[in-house]
């Protein structure tokens, strides 16, 4: 197991949190639609992942409060990206479901943020490519964790 409190462990941990959060802020500027927050791009997306699914459960996904995700829903709802269903076993609640809209959006957003993406890789020689392929499932493995 790594020592991720001492030497070049620790640089490395250090170093990929820098790399990741740079490289994430400038893939979140690559967006297609910027009246949409990035937290609204990322309930889109989890509904996109996930399929359809309550507030309450969206919240759970998100980490945030359920009063948030209704304001977000809301919002959603309104711009004609999610719609609200009736629950199937619960008539208290509702089950949000992206719409046509939103999935075209997300699929335009996901060609222009891999477009940007292609674009920097051209910049790495083969080795650095192979090496950043060969991570990529580890870097996924880490997101989901």
């Amino acid at each position: 197991m790594p020592d991720l409190t001492h030497g070049d462990d620790a640089a490395a941990v250090n170093a990929l949190r820098s790399a990741v959060m740079r490289l994430s802020r400038r893939l979140k500027h690559q967006r297609v639609d910027e009246s949409l927050s990035p937290t609204e791009m990322s309930v889109l997306g989890t509904l996109a992942r996930c399929g359809s699914a309550t507030p309450g459960e969206l919240a759970r996904k998100e980490h945030v409060q359920p009063p948030s995700m209704t304001r977000i829903v809301a919002l959603l709802e309104s711009k004609g990206l999610v719609a609200l269903e009736p629950h199937p076993e619960d008539r208290r609640q509702k089950v949000v479901t992206q719409t046509e809209r939103a999935e075209a959006m997300l699929e335009e957003s996901r060609r222009k943020r891999n477009a940007f993406l292609a674009g920097l890789i051209e910049g790495l020689d083969e080795d650095e490519w192979a090496a950043l392929r060969a991570a990529a499932p580890v870097l996924e493995k880490l997101a989901h964790l």
